[in-house]
């Protein structure tokens, strides 16, 4: 298949607007379990290039705060980390100035009376930089710890501060079902007024998410075809070539559904799906969204598949299977494998399927979408195929790719030359992000972070839209609960997962898209 690569004009690319329009107010940022992998490999680079853009205040404090005496260790693990995970020269003048700022408060997040000696430290932290009462609280913790910490912020005032700015980052898993999440959305919302909370989902991080909207709604010749009377179906796939690394414990509670389908998948659901916001800003974009999963009715259990995977071979390497791994039950009926089947049922969309499909130690790394637009009514050209490899003409896509060749191709039909007839092959015009733009550091942290202290919620999820999606969900996790797969595992890694996802388009006579990655 032929591919034209689509590149960028220098002159066409738009004035980046000015830092000062984006620069968040002084202020004290507290990281709650910050002796954590996601401090060290994503919020401290993701930070580093802020301030590496000009894009922080002059005045600001890092607090991390853990239950381990690190003291001064923890600075000096922390600018390990911006060198090693944030693509950052040890040499950069930059990094010494950046790594004052950062400090450190031991506390055990469940000790009611640490919480006092926290905010006396931060109030003196303030004082002695010239901060003023910003606050932003990321909670990069244990699901179990949330409430905990949210109750005893409370219980020191410092859910609220004159003149200031007050915020709660918190990272997912936001429940475990529908009920836990009403409980723990009740049990935020008691200290933290709703404008204040920040639920985190790092796929709304990354460029070609938000460029979704950009694309839909940007260019006019998109719009118009993008809806029932054109669009066939739409595949969601987010495939990892990795197994579980090493979080058994994790993904023996979680499995495929909770950890990616239910939050992430749902979202890039929501972009491709939602009605046009009246404008870009966090009421009206959230309120398209949620409208979006409201119309999507239950979801049968016949239309949702699990599976796990056993041995196999991943980039030419023997891998174990999964009850094999670390801290895995050996009878385990987790999936590391799910898929769905989903309609939403509204004027654009009435009658288009959307297929997710989720998994671990799968053939590929790749995080894409794609939209199959109906074939023409009459397919003129089919009759004078040749018997070479344009047998037929195959439909026209618009693929997605999220990760990790973030771009969008477009796939049509072209004469083949100097044949004799009209010989039609798929071309296609692929535009990728890296060749447009160059290469960037970023790990899709450092809008979420920026966004989160700036008080702007476009980008994080409403409580309502986490039970919306819960309550879809809830009743499938019931469901497998209740009956433990008969034949676990069902897939070999290395492989596009079990046969009964394939079975799951079979029957609507359509199949999944498996080369996906970048056009060659």
């Amino acid at each position: 298949m032929a591919t034209v690569q689509m590149k960028v004009h220098p002159d066409d690319l738009l004035q980046v607007p000015q830092a000062n329009e984006r620069i968040p107010n002084p202020g004290v940022l507290v990281i709650f379990g910050a002796s954590g992998d996601l401090t060290k490999r994503k919020l401290l680079p993701a930070l580093y290039h802020l301030q590496q853009g000009g894009l922080l205040p002059q005045n600001f404090a890092i607090v991390g705060v853990a239950r381990r005496p690190l003291g001064d260790e923890f600075a000096k693990d922390m600018r390990e980390g911006i060198i090693e995970f944030g693509g950052v020269e040890a040499s950069d003048p930059k990094l010494d100035d950046f790594v004052k700022h950062i400090n450190y408060y031991p506390l055990s997040f469940d000790d009611a009376n640490g919480y006092a000696g926290l905010k006396s430290e931060l109030d003196r932290i303030a004082k002695e930089n010239g901060i003023g009462n910003d606050r932003l609280f990321y909670l990069a913790t244990a699901p179990e710890y949330f409430a905990p910490i949210i109750e005893n912020l409370g219980a020191q005032g410092m859910n609220e501060v004159d003149n200031g700015r007050i915020g709660v980052v918190i990272e997912k898993p936001f429940g475990h079902d529908l009920d836990s999440a009403r409980e723990l959305n009740h049990q935020v919302n008691s200290v933290f007024h709703e404008n204040q909370v920040f639920r985190i989902d790092h796929y709304l991080g990354k460029e070609t998410v938000q460029n979704i909207l950009v694309f839909r709604f940007a260019n006019g010749i998109f719009e118009p075809i993008w809806n029932r009377n054109y669009i066939d179906h739409v595949q969601i796939t987010a495939a990892e070539s990795i197994g579980i690394e090493g979080r058994g414990p994790f993904y023996e509670k979680a499995g495929a559904l909770r950890d990616i389908i239910q939050n992430h998948m749902m979202e890039l659901l929501s972009f491709v799906a939602m009605e046009p916001p009246s404008s870009f800003d966090a009421e009206a974009v959230r309120r398209e969204k949620v409208k979006a999963w409201q119309a999507i009715p239950s979801i049968p259990i016949l239309n949702a598949v699990r599976g796990q995977y056993g041995p196999g071979m991943v980039d030419g390497k023997k891998v174990i299977g999964y009850r094999d791994e670390e801290r895995v039950d050996p009878e385990s009926g987790t999936e590391t494998f799910a898929a769905v089947r989903l309609e939403i049922e509204n004027w654009r969309w009435a009658g288009v399927p959307f297929y997710l499909r989720a998994g671990k130690r799968m053939k590929k790394r790749a995080t894409e979408i794609t939209i199959q637009f109906k074939q023409p009514p009459l397919l003129i050209f089919n009759r004078m195929q040749s018997s070479g490899p344009c047998t037929e003409i195959q439909p026209n896509l618009i693929t997605i790719r999220i990760q990790p060749d973030d771009g969008i191709a477009l796939r049509f039909g072209a004469k083949v030359p100097n044949t004799p007839g009209m010989a039609v092959c798929p071309v296609n015009m692929d535009f990728d992000y890296a060749q447009a733009f160059g290469q960037s550091r970023a790990n899709g942290y450092e809008r979420l972070l920026l966004d989160a202290m700036l008080g702007d919620q476009t980008l994080f999820s409403h409580r309502d839209g986490v039970e919306v999606n819960w309550a879809l969900y809830t009743p499938i996790l019931q469901a497998w609960a209740r009956k433990k797969p008969e034949v676990f595992p069902n897939y070999f890694a290395g492989t596009w997962g079990p046969e009964c996802a394939d079975r799951l388009l079979e029957r609507d006579g359509r199949t999944w898209r498996n080369n996906l990655g970048k056009p060659e």
